[in-house]
């Protein structure tokens, strides 16, 4: 079969998993040119207030609803099901759907702890949605391939079989882009999901699916990955929380990758929510359930109690000497800075050294083998290259002795960030953006960088809202900016204060390495201080 064919069935399978009565009608069915589509299922009478009162549930209410036998997880899972498929409907976000297995699944949970009188675990009944990448046996894990949309897994994932321990029912996978190395979710198979709160604008990359479906409340929690900034990117381009752990931290054995064999960078996976408290349901649980155990590069580290002290030292990185904010992150920045000041916390500057080193080395890192790996899953069904994709296409492949030299590098750029942290005077975290936008028209996401060093320096990074929206009469770029340079200049130009006015505008929190525990419990305080 061509790619096309492919893509078609694969399109058409998907779009069969609906079932009937979940499927919008057409006399209801938002036009392609309504942005926001976030009020569509209180206004479309297709669900009942309790369908619409389990999905606006947090993870953490929704567990102790069903622990205490006030909700079934049969329930729960049916009002999360048919949710989902219709914020597919609206943004195109899913890649499978497993209604029919996570309500067998719910019902044998509700049945045990009829039986027993206990839950299977922490987690359980919880629908939780899983970026396409994580196996279930029996489902495609396309990762935005083609060749790989109609290739049933053999093997699960590690976490996702940890998270079924654990008493989680996973019922949908969601959208990547191509191998997972864009910042916007869009590949040739199922084409682009949209952001639900404006669908001009992208959900970003490369858990996008996720991004789009949580905020949306087609999921309480999702699993995504993080390489160069996929799980913080979409938690920002929407406004929800994610968490950027460490290496080895959360366990990520047998995830599928385009780039399988890459380890100068390692891909990392992490939880995204409505709230720090569902991510620490997540994590805790997660680290608790002994993970070193599945996989030979999960760190032997049991979760551990933190206690903050009551006044924060916050580090602020303005910009990264290589593309300045646009000016609704900007103005958080500020005003995030401002309020933590009037909170008590201490507020000093962060300088910008070794950004641009890190993001040089992040791009070479990610075209070391001269696209190789992704030109070879592309072959096999002769998909074409996507013209986000050109750097790989373009590149040339490094010999081991250049690699090695770089890593070298990187190690040295670790070093002198270390030792940042031990001549700051007691920082406990850096704030500064997540990305340059605070939205970003679909195709126009350009920049990492404020992403990816974290990935270099593997540091635990928290990405939320702030609680602030863009707004095209405080936002605009000043009459005497002066780009740093190209890129700058392009997204200042690119920068339409009406195209993303009203969107949330998230920021990121960075701790050290392994500091998977303080910087929530950071994070937790900082959003209860920026209360407007």
């Amino acid at each position: 079969m061509t790619w096309e064919e492919i893509s078609q069935q694969a399109c058409a399978r998907l779009d069969a998993s609906i079932p009937s009565q979940w499927r919008i009608p057409s006399d209801k069915l938002p036009p392609a040119e309504q942005a926001d589509v976030m009020d569509f299922p209180y206004k479309s009478g297709l669900f009942s207030e309790r369908d619409i009162a389990i999905t606006t549930s947090s993870a953490t209410d929704i567990v102790k609803h069903i622990a205490v036998g006030e909700w079934k997880a049969e329930d729960v899972t049916r009002a999360f099901c048919k949710r989902a498929a219709i914020t597919h409907q609206l943004t195109n976000c899913l890649t499978v759907m497993m209604f029919d297995d996570a309500i067998d699944r719910a019902k044998h949970l509700d049945d045990h702890l009829k039986r027993t009188g206990k839950t299977v675990g922490p987690l359980h009944g919880l629908p939780i949605s899983l970026k396409d990448n994580f196996n279930i046996i029996g489902k495609t894990s396309a990762t935005g391939f083609c060749a790989w949309a109609d290739e049933p897994m053999k093997h699960e994932s590690t976490i996702v079989g940890i998270l079924r321990d654990l008493g989680a029912v996973a019922y949908v996978k969601t959208n990547v882009p191509t191998a997972m190395m864009i910042a916007e979710s869009v590949n040739n198979c199922y084409g682009r999901t949209v952001n639900p709160r404006n669908r001009m604008l992208t959900s970003g990359g490369s858990s996008g699916g996720e991004s789009a479906l949580i905020t949306a409340f087609g999921s309480p929690l999702g699993v995504g990955t993080d390489i160069g900034g996929s799980l913080r990117i979409p938690a920002a381009m929407t406004g929800i929380f994610t968490i950027r752990p460490s290496y080895g931290r959360f366990p990520h054995f047998d995830a599928r990758s385009g780039m399988a064999g890459q380890e100068a960078v390692g891909s990392v996976h992490g939880p995204m929510a409505r709230s720090i408290a569902d991510l620490k349901l997540f994590a805790e649980n997660v680290v608790n359930a002994r993970p070193w155990l599945k996989d030979p590069k999960c760190i032997e580290i049991p979760w551990r109690p933190v206690t903050l002290p009551e006044r924060l030292k916050i580090a602020v990185l303005w910009h990264d000497d290589v593309v300045q904010p646009t000016p609704p992150v900007t103005r958080a920045l500020r005003e995030v800075a401002a309020r933590l000041k009037e909170r008590g916390h201490e507020v000093v500057e962060w300088d910008a050294r070794g950004h641009k080193t890190a993001l040089e080395l992040l791009a070479i890192f990610f075209t070391a083998d001269g696209g190789k790996s992704i030109k070879k899953i592309l072959e096999a069904a002769n998909e074409p290259w996507r013209p986000e994709m050109a750097a790989y296409e373009a590149a040339n492949e490094l010999g081991v002795y250049d690699l090695w030299q770089l890593q070298r590098q990187r190690t040295d750029l670790g070093k002198m960030y270390l030792d940042k942290w031990a001549t700051s005077g007691g920082v406990d975290a850096i704030l500064l953006p997540t990305t340059p936008y605070a939205a970003v028209k679909n195709g126009q996401f350009k920049y990492v960088g404020y992403t990816g060093v974290f990935n270099i320096l593997d540091y635990t990074a928290v990405s939320f809202p702030t609680g602030l929206h863009a707004d095209k009469n405080l936002d605009v770029v000043p009459a005497d900016f002066k780009p740093l340079n190209d890129m700058d200049e392009t997204t200042a130009k690119d920068y339409d204060a009406a195209a993303v006015h009203g969107m949330p505008i998230s920021l990121q929190l960075a701790g050290r390495r392994l500091q998977e525990e303080k910087m929530l419990e950071v994070a937790e305080r900082v959003v209860k201080d920026l209360i407007w």
